[in-house]
């Protein structure tokens, strides 16, 4: 990468800012630089209250224990739900438009998607392609 400054700062998710040099001149440096890459690249994004982790690495699935969570699906379809806990799923298959009770805009949740649902929402569940999905209430 070009640049005319010798250290190059990137914003991490809690707001702090992070130097390092362009070359590196540390293998500690360059472990912390790739890091912070592999970090960016995640797609975190809250909406309406809820949050969605785009396509998350294996390794933060098998942390959550996703594959061992109880799975649940439906086909398309509309319906109401609350939320009595707070729910975390990935979806396996489908997507969805959730839209929260009093909301103008909906979420688009699909395949590939960890989800967390906060406890108390209430919204509708708008299935336009068959979801199958590991979910965890907490």
């Amino acid at each position: 990468m070009a640049s005319s400054s010798s250290c190059v700062g990137t914003l991490l998710p809690n707001h702090t800012q992070l130097f390092s040099q362009t070359k590196p001149s540390t293998k500690r440096r360059v472990r912390v630089s790739r890091a912070v890459r592999a970090e960016s690249m995640t797609n975190v994004i809250e909406k309406l209250g809820i949050k969605i982790e785009r396509n998350p690495p294996e390794s933060k699935l098998t942390q959550l224990g996703v594959r061992q969570w109880p799975k649940w699906g439906c086909p398309p379809s509309k319906f109401p739900w609350t939320y009595e806990a707070k729910e975390t799923c990935y979806l396996l298959e489908g997507k969805v438009k959730v839209t929260p009770s009093g909301a103008n805009e909906s979420v688009e949740i699909a395949a590939g998607d960890l989800v967390v649902f906060p406890k108390g929402m209430s919204c509708t569940w708008d299935v336009s392609l068959g979801v199958d999905k590991h979910y965890n209430f907490e």
